[in-house]
């Protein structure tokens, strides 16, 4: 699979002749505009996990004529951008669901945030899963009673989450968090099955190094912490390696 970050928790993955895009708000390096013009692709979804601005914008409607299917949370539908998108081409998700075409298969997992996460299933087998804004988001200058709120709505769904499987998880690891940063990334990646991690949400933030901690609840599977738009690795079942054009 070949991978680009766009910005934020925009990526494009392509698995042989199908691209999927995820959670595209902005698009510095013109990465989607370029594969769209090139036209190599029999399939096109443009996934959104949530309506924030850093998550969702409206430019991805200039794709429609190409455009096989957009994959929106739920609660886009009730934003006024969203008006501007032909309706027959938008499937909307609500958490816990599943949808399929003759192509791909996606479930869609709860938020601690807005919006929900997707697994997809792709015709290759391949495994992708985009968290979204699903975290363990602790803030240290949060009350106490949010804070507990915080917690006990992460590790609810982690429960849900136990045991899953996908070739690439992409998962925000937020410097903002500072100390936290890395306490949701690491319950994900101890208890699911995931072969190789993606970190984002670090806008502003140097590349991630992940700590011993880290890299010992990831058993040794490879990461990846994007940093410029644009940038690119291809994931090869093993390792991520650098893209070359």
């Amino acid at each position: 699979m070949n991978i680009n970050y766009l910005l934020n928790s925009g990526f494009l993955i392509r698995d042989e002749k199908i691209l999927l895009v995820f959670d595209d708000f902005e698009d510095p390096a013109g990465i989607i505009d370029a594969a769209y013009d090139k036209g190599d692709f029999d399939r096109l979804y443009i996934f959104a996990t949530h309506a924030h601005f850093d998550h969702f914008g409206t430019h991805i409607r200039a794709y429609a004529p190409k455009v096989t299917r957009y994959i929106f949370s739920s609660d886009i539908k009730r934003t006024k951008r969203v008006k501007i998108f032909p309706s027959p081409k938008i499937t909307y998700m609500k958490r816990y669901v599943e949808w399929q075409d003759d192509a791909i298969k996606v479930r869609s997992f709860d938020s601690t945030d807005v919006g929900i996460a997707f697994h997809v299933e792709l015709p290759t087998g391949r495994k992708i899963f985009h968290a979204g804004d699903f975290n363990w988001w602790h803030w240290d200058d949060d009350t106490p009673d949010n804070i507990e709120l915080a917690d006990k709505a992460f590790k609810r769904q982690m429960k849900r989450l136990d045991g899953l499987e996908a070739d690439i998880a992409f998962f925000p690891v937020d410097g903002r968090l500072g100390i936290w940063q890395e306490a949701g990334p690491k319950d994900f990646v101890a208890r699911t099955k995931v072969k190789s991690f993606v970190a984002m949400h670090r806008v502003d933030y140097p590349r991630w190094e992940p700590s011993p901690a880290f890299l010992s609840a990831a058993k040794n599977i490879p990461i990846w912490s994007p940093a410029t738009p644009g940038e690119g690795r291809i994931f090869d079942g093993e390792n991520f390696l650098e893209a070359t054009d």
